[in-house]
């Protein structure tokens, strides 16, 4: 047997969870649960199962339903450090590659695939890229004074 690659397409709240879509992530992390079990045990037979877990991009079926009227598109962007949505074309890319060839040693994998929302949205400290450089400037100071704690 020359082996097969398997790719899932789930989301980033299958393993976070969310609100409002309770359905959906519980379906989604089944499947990465199914694909890594998958990958350790099937392996052996040349069988890869990687999964890619998308944020927010811009389709017509998923927006037309997520965001009808338009309204939350800016601030979907805004917790996204790379400062817009994903493409399609992105995906695509990504995909085509871990099944291909060039990932063959890449198996049990789940890639987050969200421009660095989900590391901004969970990190405790992440507010602070509100602050000015000004304001950078006063707290340096401030921290300067101090003789340390």
């Amino acid at each position: 047997m020359s082996g097969a690659s398997f790719l899932a397409i789930t989301t980033i709240y299958a393993e976070t969870g969310s609100g409002f879509v309770v359905p959906s992530a519980s379906a989604k992390a089944g499947v990465e649960a199914m694909s890594k079990s998958l990958a350790a045990e099937w392996g052996k037979y040349g069988m890869r199962f990687n999964v890619i877990q998308p944020g927010p991009i811009k389709t017509k079926g998923a927006f037309s339903r997520l965001d009808p009227t338009g309204a939350f598109e800016k601030e979907i962007i805004d917790r996204i450090p790379c400062g817009r949505l994903g493409t399609v074309e992105e995906l695509a890319n990504l995909a085509a590659f871990l099944c291909s060839d060039y990932a063959s040693w890449i198996n049990g994998a789940v890639i987050r695939f969200d421009g660095g929302e989900e590391v901004l949205i969970s990190g405790e400290f992440n507010s602070l890229r509100k602050v000015t450089r000004e304001q950078w400037d006063t707290i340096e100071g401030l921290i300067r004074k101090t003789k340390g704690s």
